[in-house]
């Protein structure tokens, strides 16, 4: 199967207004601005920075000691100048309490030191950052559109090591069938197949299955259309751009458990990869509301 691995209107819309070349070429403020809005966070001016800081210390009081250890393994997450509060003297943000939710759901049930890892759509890198700092992987390998590939690199070369640093491969999507070759035990995609057209998302779940053992997906599980959460800020143009992206286009109640469940099982049903793929496990992906997550296993022919 082939497509042109290109971008959707969304992020077509998004790359012009927001991930300019001028907005992420310094790194000094970049995670508590607009390019970090669009790809970790919303907007704190619409959400409120009082409320984003109670749900990031809500998550790190309610962390195990394993997480706690995967947390404290994880060295200059001050880069960026992230939105933080301070628990036992250290710094901690969502993004990063995040990741280790997510690593803890990946590493329970998938073999990872030594692993080639596949993420598609990483964002800036916290999730290579934290696994290349709790596990001693083999390669580390983002796919992504130019700009946010960009970023992580810069973002990536200031928080690794020069070993970690090495192992990581940057390929944009427009390379992925020259430069993408042998297989690997994990692939992973949080929070952007909502965002692709799903022509790519289809293409990249027949990559995933094609090349891959495990498969981590951590995304919304449907739309919504309450103007309370944001105010639509950036216009009516925006809101009908992120309804038409993705496989999960219906708009649900995403405060409601129930709703949220009952769309959870179309979750695990439409990123499975293919007939040959089980799930290992899902749930919810804390703490957004609709965010689901699920793991899944290719067995053998």
């Amino acid at each position: 199967m082939s497509i042109r691995n290109g971008q959707s209107p969304l992020w077509e819309h998004i790359n012009k207004t927001r991930m300019t070349e001028e907005a992420i070429a310094d790194l000094g403020s970049f995670r508590s601005g607009g390019v970090n809005f669009k790809l970790a966070l919303w907007d704190t001016e619409t959400n409120g920075v009082r409320y984003l800081k109670t749900v990031a210390y809500n998550l790190v009081a309610g962390l195990g000691e394993a997480n706690r250890r995967r947390l404290r393994r994880i060295g200059n997450r001050d880069v960026g100048d992230p939105i933080t509060v301070t628990w036992d003297g250290e710094r901690v943000c969502v993004d990063y309490l995040r990741a280790v939710h997510e690593l803890e759901f990946i590493a329970e049930r998938v073999p990872l030191d030594g692993a080639r890892v596949l993420e598609i759509g990483a964002g800036y890198g916290r999730t290579c950052h934290a696994m290349l700092a709790n596990h001693a992987l083999a390669a580390y390998v983002i796919v992504d559109l130019p700009t946010s590939l960009e970023l992580a690199r810069r973002y990536l070369g200031a928080v690794l090591t020069g070993e970690q640093f090495a192992r990581v491969e940057f390929v944009a999507v427009e390379e992925v069938e020259e430069r993408i070759s042998g297989t690997f035990d994990v692939c992973l995609n949080i929070d952007s197949f909502a965002e692709m057209t799903e022509d790519t998302v289809r293409y990249y779940l027949s990559l995933v299955d094609e090349r891959c053992e495990h498969f981590y997906v951590n995304n919304p599980v449907g739309k919504y259309l309450d103007k309370s959460l944001d105010g639509h800020t950036q216009g009516q143009q925006v809101v009908s751009l992120a309804l038409s992206t993705g496989l999960l286009r219906d708009v649900i109640d995403i405060h409601d458990n129930q709703h949220v469940r009952a769309q959870s099982r179309k979750f695990v049903a439409v990123y499975r990869p293919g007939e040959r793929w089980t799930t290992v496990a899902d749930g919810w992906a804390p703490p957004w509301s609709y965010y689901w997550q699920a793991l899944y296993s290719r067995q053998p022919v």
